[in-house]
């Protein structure tokens, strides 16, 4: 083994410029993969939250049977929560968040109806169960804001989609790298190869000190990601929690170490096969 880890480093060093050019390739890959499967998790976060704030808000007409109406809803599956807020508390609440509202109040009354505020079990059931409700009799108008949630998730989705589009073609650069950088160690040593193969040497000898370059090369890609990445992302949820407090950052260090972990199991593999598929290739010319 020790001759393989030296034939192995002593490839990587003769090649200097492919080892450094698949590195460069593969932790930016990595630390791209990464960042985009922090950025899916902390706006899939942010979307839960909204999504448990959004609510159907039905405006009822005075003299309205506020108890049928309640009954109504509740019996429809999609409702998670309905209660009726009576129009004094309305107001309280409204004088509360805007206190010129207080003033409005005193010269011309309470202007807000009694509300039927609706929390549904998912964003997605939001426009069925506004319009179940408009068909109530008794209710005059209603409003509901999944509509900016869902445009939110299609902006994530494409965002997603395309972040792993440019990971999928870095990470392809990147297997490329290896076969070019083992094809030209291989190429660089075919004389030595020459002899062992004359010598009776199996191909699993001669193809294991390219595979471990291949691993060596993922290793270290996946350790240079993890080093950038980490640090990068905690400094960057440091800060933005600072400046937007209700903004829920993920900050779990076990989260971030299986990710770290993942990505490290991804260059391994991505080494792993680009060794095998070049170092196969260049023998089977050989024979």
């Amino acid at each position: 083994m020790t001759y393989h880890l030296r034939q192995a480093w002593l490839a990587m060093r003769g090649n200097l410029t492919a080892t450094l050019a698949t590195l460069t390739t593969m932790v930016l890959a990595l630390v791209m993969l990464g960042f985009v499967v922090l950025l899916t998790l902390n706006v899939d976060r942010a979307l839960s939250q909204l999504e448990s704030q959004v609510e159907v808000a039905a405006f009822l007409r005075d003299g309205a049977d506020t108890e049928r109406i309640l009954s109504s809803i509740q019996d429809l599956p999609q409702v998670r929560e309905a209660t009726v807020v009576r129009k004094d508390a309305v107001l309280a609440e409204m004088q509360r968040d805007y206190p010129y509202v207080r003033e409005a109040a005193e010269l011309a009354g309470n202007p807000f109806p009694d509300t039927l505020r609706v929390r549904v079990a998912r964003v997605a059931d939001t426009t069925t169960v506004a319009g179940a409700v408009r068909k109530l009799d008794g209710v005059e108008s209603v409003e509901y804001g999944a509509g900016y949630v869902e445009r939110a998730a299609r902006v994530l989705d494409a965002v997603r989609v395309a972040g792993y589009v440019l990971v999928a073609l870095l990470l392809a650069g990147t297997l490329f790298n290896i076969l070019n950088a083992v094809r030209v160690a291989m190429y660089a040593r075919r004389a030595e190869i020459n002899v062992m193969r004359l010598l009776g040497a199996t191909r699993g000898f001669i193809r294991l000190p390219y595979l471990i370059e291949g691993l060596l090369l993922g290793v270290l890609g996946a350790a240079l990601a993890g080093a950038l990445l980490v640090p990068g992302y905690e400094a960057l949820a440091s800060r933005l929690t600072v400046l937007v407090p209700s903004l829920p950052m993920l900050q779990d260090r076990a989260v971030l170490a299986q990710l770290v972990g993942t990505l490290a199991g991804l260059g391994v593999l991505v080494g792993l096969v680009g060794s095998v598929v070049a170092s196969g290739r260049y023998l089977r010319e050989l024979e």
